[in-house]
């Protein structure tokens, strides 16, 4: 196949281009814009070398040169909306107030490029932007009295359970985008279908956990409390 390195390496370790020839006319900032306008105007499955050599004006066998694998235009990407987090600014001092305003800056950045809870993995953690994300989390942390690696693992359930919530969102949106009536509509039939199912005695824990349960909650309660408790667990 095009581009398929002969060993494992990294793409951050490589040189921009490789091969011989004139200075490189594209910088990996460039392909990772490219990639990422692709991605949040036409969705992921959209996304492939040879629209992204388009959106460059390229060959795609010479993007090739730069990029040898689409695993590795998922991680410039990753990266460069990592790069959105506001981190200039010192943390209030309150680890849990820090990781909180973090997460919501995540929620906010996977709405404004809805395929990213999609390729997310913990193999695109090399790249300079998510380096220095994780850097500040653990400064954030060091206020936290646990091993580095709890801290680790606080860090990466805070960065899932956001990712589930919004991809949670994305699903729910995109659905109401399909319907032909509204999304109130839709809600009042199925909230009537459960209230007869639950209320025929078939489902006596079900009835006793909704009638107890807060009920319907606007989504920045409800992601504050989904937030909030994990964040607890740590506490």
């Amino acid at each position: 196949m095009a581009g398929r390195a002969a060993e494992p390496e990294v793409i951050w370790a490589r040189p921009e281009r490789t091969g011989r020839g004139p200075k490189p006319a594209y910088s990996r900032d460039d392909i990772a814009a490219a990639a990422v306008r692709v991605a949040d105007a036409d969705g992921i499955d959209a996304l492939s070398m040879r629209r992204v050599a388009a959106e460059l004006d390229c060959g795609t066998m010479s993007l090739y040169n730069y990029v040898p694998r689409k695993a590795d235009l998922y991680e410039l990407m990753v990266d460069a909306v990592s790069g959105e987090y506001e981190l200039d600014g010192p943390p209030v001092g309150d680890w849990r107030a820090d990781m909180l305003a973090l997460a919501r800056q995540t929620r906010t950045i996977m709405h404004r490029h809805p395929w990213l809870p999609g390729v997310l993995s913990g193999a695109y953690a090399f790249g300079p932007n998510v380096l220095h994300y994780m850097e500040w989390c653990l400064g954030v942390l060091e206020g936290l009295d646990a091993p580095a690696g709890t801290k680790m693992e606080l860090i990466a359930m805070v960065n899932g359970s956001v990712m589930t919530y919004v991809a949670n969102e994305l699903a729910i949106a995109e659905r109401a985008r399909a319907l032909p009536w509204s999304q109130e509509q839709e809600q009042t039939v199925r909230t009537e279908y459960l209230r007869e199912r639950v209320g025929s005695g078939a489902y006596p824990r079900l009835a006793a956990a909704l009638a107890e349960g807060p009920g319907p909650m606007d989504p920045e309660e409800g992601f504050e409390r989904v937030l909030g408790r994990v964040l607890d667990a740590f506490a």
